[in-house]
This record gives C-alpha cells, structure tokens and sequence, in this order.
C-alpha cells in the first residue's frame, strides 16, 4: 500500500513541477487516460530502469541533494532506497524528451563507462549484468 502511495505521490509532484513550480505547462488539464499515455512534456527516468539502468548513479543524487540528510532516505549496500517505499527520479522539462530503453551493451561499451566512471570493469559489469551483450569472465 505504502508503494502505491509513493508512486501516486511522485506522478503528484511531477503534475506540480510542471504546472506550478516550472510552470512550463501550466495550463495543462489532463485526464487519467491521457497521465498513463504520458501525453503530458517532459519525463522523469529513474536509476534502474530501462532508460538508466546504472543503480550506481543513485550516489551522486544522494550526495549532491542531501537526500537522506534532507529526506531521511538511505541507500543499502545493493543501492535500494530505504525506506523501501521511497522513489528517485531526473525530471527533465524539455517537450520532445521521451523514455527510451537501453539496449543490451558490448564489452567494448561497458569498458569505456567503466573507465569514463573510473570504476573497475568487473564491478561496472556486476551492476551493469542485466544489459550485457556477453558474458562476463
């Protein structure tokens, strides 16, 4: 139950950044129908999902917000959000943003992350696993 709430809570606030705090949408009227088509601009992908897979990225949030200093989430080992009813999201404003899904990745791809993240490949592929082209060593 808590989980809906939170999800309800974030489609909420999402309405909010839109129509009042962004204001770049502020005459938006948009029926239940019209929210789950995303007929609405901008998007809000979060880590771990198709669009950002990278669960890794959830630290430089958390620190460059304050996250659980401000709001009291923490983030396990395995970088889920505790409490677990808890959700995280990049709100992007520009009309022609869409959700995209990353496709499966090759070694060659993930070795360049790994480097451009300055972070040891067999960890980039741990966390990046579900996306692999290939199999790891």
């Amino acid at each position: 139950l808590a989980d809906r709430f939170v999800e309800a809570f974030a489609e909420y606030l999402h309405r909010e950044i839109r129509t009042e705090m962004w204001g770049y949408a502020k005459g938006e009227s948009l029926d239940e129908a019209d929210l789950l088509k995303i007929k609405y601009d901008g998007i809000r992908p979060a880590p771990g999902y198709p669009s950002q897979p990278d669960h890794t990225e959830k630290r430089p949030m958390w620190d460059l917000v304050r996250v659980k200093e401000l709001a009291g989430i923490d983030l396990s080992d395995s970088l889920s959000m505790m409490p677990a009813a808890s959700v995280s999201a990049l709100v992007f404003a520009h009309p022609q943003s869409e959700y995209f899904a990353v496709g499966q990745i090759g070694k060659d791809q993930v070795e360049s992350y790994a480097k451009r993240k300055e972070m040891e490949l067999s960890r980039c592929e741990r966390w990046l696993s579900p996306i692999l082209n290939y199999e790891r060593d």
